[in-house]
């Protein structure tokens, strides 16, 4: 399947050693199957003066030798496994983890309930009407250097 990863450089070589902490789904390279999404996500490097690149990717279709965990809606797993990782939790030792982004809407939500200021009944509320964008974390290096291909890129 391909993938994209938006950055404002050409990544050839992805590595998990780049990953910024405190992620959604951890530490790991971060790709989408929604080219509208990754175009999008690349305007955040140009709004700030910076080059963007839009990194192309085949990402293999059988994926059964790995630990893969995959969330198809904001649902209370999903929530729980989020706010671990983003306060530095590592959750499983998932390779894999695909499911919807808490985008800066979402985020805003999850920030009331880390607040306290709303419980994790009204939160899934506030979220079960998001329709899940999408986002692969790729957690493990041995996955990137065994399951994804490098195909090509575009400057944004």
């Amino acid at each position: 399947m391909e993938v994209y990863h938006a950055s404002p450089v050409i990544v050839e070589h992805p590595d998990t050693a780049h990953s910024r902490a405190y992620l959604d789904f951890g530490s790991g390279f971060y790709t989408t199957t929604i080219y509208e999404q990754a175009q999008k996500y690349g305007a955040r490097f140009t709004r700030r003066g910076k080059d963007a690149f839009l990194n192309t990717y085949e990402l293999a279709d059988d994926l059964s030798q790995w630990k893969v965990v995959e969330f198809n809606q904001y649902n209370e797993v999903w929530l729980d496994f989020v706010t671990e990782c983003r306060s530095g939790k590592i959750v499983d030792n998932y390779d894999i983890v695909i499911g919807g982004i808490a985008n800066d809407k979402i985020f805003r939500t999850i920030d009331l309930y880390y607040a306290g200021d709303i419980n994790k009944e009204e939160c899934l509320r506030r979220l079960i009407y998001e329709k899940p964008n999408n986002q692969i974390c790729i957690r493990t290096q041995k996955v990137l250097d065994e399951c994804l291909t490098f195909k090509s890129y575009q400057r944004l």
